[in-house]
């Protein structure tokens, strides 16, 4: 576990991303098997190990020591791995640690029995140092946030191998942690992998945000548009009797949409957009994405649900046409196979995604701005030429938003963040104004935790402590009154009604745009605003 700590601890530490590279290449290189594999599985967000409730986290850490006191040490630290961490009384004589490697932790964890998990972990916490209890606790409760995506990860990989990342990626999906055919063949140990697995996930091609000045000396007439739907990115894959449904980030929902599973009459691998509602050629209207969220994160739906919700795939590309690979050839050419595809496939379950015409940038401009359909949050934009390539390489896609909607709200609630932020009170839960029970009255609305500038979080940071009004656990009240409080300016992309927040309202993907300290809080927007939003 040490090695795996120590690496938890400096890239943590370690703002540049070429350090971060540096580090997990040294990892890979000088960490044995099965060790690595876990260790990489672990920062990739691959790894399956029991988990471990922080409620029991707490209960084993208060068998010795006092409640007040860890309660003012875990306010302090702002991360409960951490606190258990730095306050765990080891009962050894002689107190010094042992180091179990990474896999040997992971094996034993998965082999206990629901009964074992508290004594074993009480017994693990006793033979690890600091840095592995540390390192333990955030693999057994979830969520590393060391600022490593597994892109990068897989960079890595390739750096420390000196191979294509584009070979990774293609292998990445059809293996599994501890990944020892993967660094057999990275090490020249072995051939190549060959995967065996019938529809597995095949790495997505992803776009950039136009930026100012990025269209700049492109030719219009060298690229396709078509519109972006605000639903989510999915993948389907089949072959022989197998198929598979999965989200961009390789995730099987195949459980949560098996209208849309049973409906494959095709061979190949899809890249496309899930959403709820009709085809275009069903001539039902498309529906919000928070009609798509009552089927997400499901494992199985019941036979109300998918009539209530019907689930289709408006189609993007083609990656495998049967068992042809044709990611090498150029979008023209993929979405001549893929057009062919769709005609053939179930009406009701399967469209392709239109083109829209333009012959200039300000024509798309003033397109993107005012689309057809109000489940349209934009327009893509794709090279003729392109071929199908994994990962977000500048230049072939690029993804052109409309402008988000922008509120101004009231901070009420702060918690937190995790790793170089732990210190930092940095999640914000934020509102605006509504009557209730004849009294103008904030009700929360969302939450954020980006958006600002590292001396706009201290600017909050010190605004947080010094109007703390109440708290409840890790979470801080904030003075949020008519005369006094701090305002915001929140950016979102989407606004949805939503039975589960008490203002029934849901903003999707929420973020703090600008700081509005010279506003007073009653002139923050009101609830009638956002509920005008969905209207509209």
């Amino acid at each position: 576990m040490k090695a795996f700590a120590a690496l938890l601890d400096r890239l943590v530490l370690t703002p540049a991303r070429n350090g971060k590279l540096k580090l997990l290449s040294d990892y890979f290189r000088d960490t044995p098997d099965p060790d690595r594999g876990y260790g990489l599985a672990a920062i990739a967000g691959t790894l399956d190990i029991r988990s471990v409730k922080p409620a029991m986290l707490r209960e084993l850490v208060l068998e010795r020591m006092d409640e007040a006191l860890f309660r003012y040490s875990y306010d302090y630290v702002g991360d409960l791995a951490e606190t258990i961490s730095l306050v765990w009384d080891q009962e050894r004589e002689d107190r010094t640690a042992d180091d179990p490697g990474l896999g040997a932790v992971i094996a034993e964890m998965n082999r206990l029995g629901r009964t074992e998990v508290r004594s074993h972990v009480r017994t693990l916490l006793d033979r690890l140092d600091t840095s592995s209890r540390f390192a333990f606790l955030k693999l057994v409760t979830g969520g590393l946030r060391i600022g490593v995506s597994a892109r990068l990860a897989k960079q890595a990989l390739a750096d420390f191998a000196g191979k294509d990342v584009g070979e990774i990626e293609t292998l990445w999906h059809g293996l599994e942690p501890p990944y020892l055919p993967l660094f057999a063949w990275l090490e020249g140990k072995s051939d190549r992998p060959v995967l065996a697995t019938p529809a597995i996930f095949h790495s997505v091609m992803l776009s950039t945000p136009v930026q100012e000045g990025d269209l700049d000396g492109l030719d219009p007439k060298d690229f396709a548009a078509e519109w972006k739907w605000d639903g989510i990115r999915v993948q389907l894959s089949g072959f022989g009797s197998t198929r598979r449904l999965y989200s961009r980030s390789g995730d099987d929902i195949s459980g949560a949409f098996p209208d849309i599973v049973a409906a494959m009459n095709f061979e190949g691998v899809m890249d496309g957009e899930l959403l709820v509602g009709g085809t275009a050629r069903s001539n039902s209207p498309t529906r919000t994405f928070g009609d798509l969220q009552q089927r997400l994160n499901r494992k199985t739906v019941s036979g109300r649900m998918l009539e209530e919700f019907p689930a289709f795939i408006r189609a993007y590309d083609l990656l495998f046409d049967g068992d042809a690979d044709i990611r090498p050839q150029t979008y023209l050419e993929r979405r001549t196979r893929l057009t062919g595809l769709i005609e053939r496939a179930p009406h009701d379950r399967f469209d392709l995604s239109p083109l829209v015409p333009f012959s200039s940038w300000e024509e798309l401009d003033r397109l993107r701005m005012e689309p057809p359909d109000p489940v349209i949050e934009g327009v893509m934009i794709k090279r003729l030429d392109s071929s199908y390539q994994a990962g977000r390489a500048k230049g072939p896609w690029f993804k052109w938003k409309r402008n988000p909607y922008n509120i101004d709200a009231v901070l009420m609630y702060a918690q937190r963040g995790h790793g170089k932020r732990s210190s930092y009170y940095s999640d914000f839960t934020f509102g605006v104004w509504t009557e209730l029970d004849g009294k103008e009255q904030l009700v929360p609305v969302g939450k954020a935790y980006f958006g600002f500038t590292d001396a706009e979080l201290e600017e909050l940071d010190r605004f947080v402590r010094n109007n703390t009004t109440d708290r409840f656990g890790p979470v801080r009240a904030i003075r949020a009154e008519r005369d006094f409080g701090y305002v915001v300016e929140v950016a979102f992309e989407g606004i949805n009604r939503s039975s589960r927040h008490k203002s029934g309202v849901a903003m999707r993907f929420p973020r703090i745009a600008r700081l509005r300290a010279d506003k007073p809080p009653i002139e923050a927007d009101r609830l009638d605003t956002l509920l005008a939003m969905i209207e509209g």
